[in-house]
């Protein structure tokens, strides 16, 4: 079995909404990274200081191969990726070996089987 990381970085507002999202597309399970911080192609503005933007969730989802995309797609839709620029972004890499999925892969073997 192959899998990818899916990293997302979503407003800590949609936090619950795109894992929920995620784990209907096939997830089964995410660490959540709060208080993330970045930027976009403007900054944003800020006041003596302090950022005036939303705090963001760093979301990191170790997910098989086969069902990535549709997870990727899932987390772009729910956190409004291409309606609201500046929303946040997602990305899968390559995983190269893990440990510790046991559970997940008991999980995924019916799910996938077909595809591996």
């Amino acid at each position: 079995m192959h899998f990818k990381l899916i990293i997302a970085l979503v407003e800590d507002t949609k936090t619950t909404r795109v894992m929920d999202a995620a784990r209907e597309a096939g997830a089964t399970g995410a660490t959540v990274v709060g208080d993330a911080r970045g930027e976009g192609l403007k900054p944003k503005k800020t006041f003596f200081g302090l950022s005036m933007e939303s705090s963001r969730d760093m979301l990191l989802f170790i997910v098989e191969e086969n069902l990535s995309r549709s997870i990727l797609e899932r987390i772009a839709k729910e956190a409004g990726f291409d309606e609201m620029p500046g929303s946040g972004v997602a990305f899968k890499i390559d995983v190269e070996d893990a440990v510790g999925l046991g559970s997940q892969i008991n999980c995924l073997l019916d799910e996938v089987e077909e595809n591996i």
